[in-house]
């Protein structure tokens, strides 16, 4: 009873949260995939604001009517670049008062004299672009060392409680650092009035600088920290700023895990960082095909929906992990290898945040994050799952992207077989302006049977979209025994809600 109390006080809370965003004529949030770029992948930690802005200007010109629409300023945009600094050193980072990390002003002069991040959000957005951030778990150990008093927003004063004012270390845990990171930030105790002020300051911080969308780093995988998440999530639905919240990274990621955070945030990382070799790439089939299964993809998110997040997408100009230096070589994968990771992240419907520095863009590149057919399938596509793959010596179904419907083995359950095969030929349009399967013999079929055509069909052997009378499916799987009357129309079978096919009639009758 205890247990169903909660589920329904959730879901309650979740559909308010539903509700007040549509009173509020907001348009549902991460309908689809985001797409972006992000700084990390070509500039490790050390991009200054003209180089970012040059990057931004750019995916306005190149990708923004492709749907690109967010730019993202990876880790440590708070840590000076001197001597002996580095993505784990410690004493390096620039803070406010409250303890609260700002970018290097250096790197970032616009951000100087307590601006923030507010001049580069308002250029983004004068591109027709929004602004993102990367941000870390809880405190920075700087902070904590430093035990800065923590800001209260709702008075603009330091946080007191029972008679105190509450600092850095009243609220940092030094047991549970970041994994990756010891040396940079640790957790905050959300169980405390304190540690809840803090965190609640700072994201206040980042919806006054004008970002909109924030990667929150360190507390998902191996780092999970719900309770973190869930207090993050509920400040994010309280701000007058719209922010799409993603978590990173995910390495050691479950869909049991996904599955307490989906409704929180947008975006949700589970893998680790994917670089530009084979191996990372074909790590990602597998945990794929497992969200997937667990209909994670586009489930009910913060605001809109959440999505699992497959990682950048480490093509063209790039740098090197956790490197000192910006992008200074190509990528390592092949073309067949890029187009085969780009496939991937279209069918797994995964954001598509590129990583590459966008100055040095090459054709080949831009083609491939900007393949319309790829795109389509990533934002509209739907019950993207792993089918088995069953060799042709098996009975069984075979998917190929070039094929027709044949039968296997002595199974009657139609399959598909590759257009080089020679049993794979048999079709002509007829003069009653139907496209026929004439080699009767060869499926067992006691009667001939055609497809036809919408429109009438042209001259040319192009692209058919092509309809059977009684709106039958070719190669349908229906999710029950078929009757004998059904069986009996071969590889034909009821389609099932919002079937479409478009099948392509070849010079040779495949």
């Amino acid at each position: 009873m205890r247990a169903f109390s909660l589920t329904f006080l959730i879901l309650t809370f979740l559909s308010t949260l539903f509700l007040q965003s549509l009173i509020r004529g907001e348009a549902e949030h991460a309908s689809s995939p985001p797409r972006g770029w992000n700084s990390y992948d070509s500039y490790s930690w050390i991009i200054s604001e003209e180089e970012f802005l040059q990057n931004a200007q750019l995916v306005s010109q190149r990708l923004k009517n492709h749907g690109y629409e967010y730019v993202v300023v990876d880790f440590l945009w708070y840590r000076r670049k001197v001597e002996g600094a580095n993505t784990n050193s410690l004493g390096f980072d620039v803070i406010d008062e409250w303890g609260r990390m700002v970018p290097d002003p250096v790197r970032w002069p616009s951000t100087r004299n307590g601006k923030g991040f507010a001049e580069v959000a308002k250029k983004v957005h004068s591109m027709g672009l929004k602004f993102g951030i990367h941000v870390m778990r809880g405190i920075s150990t700087q902070a904590f060392n430093a035990n800065t008093p923590i800001l209260d927003v709702t008075t603009g004063k330091a946080y007191e409680e029972s008679g105190r004012t509450w600092r850095a270390k009243d609220v940092g845990i030094k047991e549970r650092a970041c994994a990756w990171m010891k040396n940079g930030f640790m957790s905050v105790n959300t169980k405390s009035g304190a540690g809840l002020a803090f965190l609640r300051s700072l994201y206040q911080q980042y919806a006054d600088w004008g970002v909109d969308f924030v990667k929150h780093d360190c507390v998902f995988g191996e780092d999970f920290d719900l309770d973190e998440i869930t207090y993050v999530s509920k400040v994010l639905t309280e701000l007058n700023h719209t922010i799409l919240y993603s978590l990173s990274p995910g390495t050691s990621a479950t869909p049991s895990m996904a599955k307490d955070v989906s409704a929180l945030v947008n975006m949700y990382r589970i893998t680790g960082d994917d670089w530009d070799n084979w191996k990372d790439v074909a790590a990602h089939f597998d945990v794929s095909r497992d969200f997937a299964a667990a209909n994670m993809i586009g489930a009910r998110g913060l605001r809109g929906k959440s999505w699992p997040d497959l990682d950048m997408l480490p093509l063209g100009w790039l740098s090197n992990a956790g490197s000192n230096e910006g992008p200074h070589r190509k990528g390592n994968l092949t073309l067949d290898e890029q187009r085969s990771q780009v496939t991937l992240w279209a069918m797994a419907k995964s954001p598509f945040m590129f990583g590459g520095d966008m100055r040095q863009l090459d054709e080949s590149t831009l083609s491939l994050i900007t393949n319309p057919t790829l795109l389509e399938i990533n934002s509209f596509s739907s019950n993207n799952k792993e089918f088995p793959y069953i060799s042709s010596t098996k009975k069984g179904r075979i998917r190929n992207s070039q094929s027709r419907i044949s039968n296997i083995g002595s199974s009657s359950t139609p399959g598909l077989t590759s257009c080089n095969d020679v049993d794979a030929r048999g079709w002509s349009i007829s003069d009653l302006g139907q496209v026929c399967w004439n080699e009767k013999s060869r499926n067992g079929l006691k009667e001939p049977f055609c497809l036809y055509k919408r429109k009438p069909i042209p001259t040319s052997d192009k692209v058919h979209l092509l309809e059977r009378e009684k709106s039958d499916c070719l190669g349908a799987s229906p999710n029950r025994k078929l009757t004998s009357k059904e069986s009996k129309r071969g590889p034909f079978s009821p389609c099932g809600f919002h079937a479409n096919q478009m099948w392509e009639l070849t010079h040779n009758g495949t």
